[in-house]
């Protein structure tokens, strides 16, 4: 078994983290919500701001913590 050392996680690359992924799963559960009640449009909307914050993330760990 091997023990992964989290120590070296900076406090703000474990909130920036956690921000992010409660957003994204958030807005994807929320447009699959749309999509079971037939609300299309704002379930497309939200699949892409899934994408859009997913990418905000992306580029922010690319600038701020690598």
């Amino acid at each position: 078994m091997t023990l992964v050392n989290v120590s070296d996680i900076s406090a703000g690359l474990f909130i920036t983290g956690a921000l992010f992924i409660l957003l994204f799963f958030s807005l994807l559960s929320f447009g699959i919500l749309q999509m079971f009640k037939r609300k299309f449009r704002s379930g497309w909307f939200s699949f892409a701001g899934a994408i859009v914050s997913g990418v905000t993330f992306g580029i922010i760990l690319d600038q701020w913590f690598v």
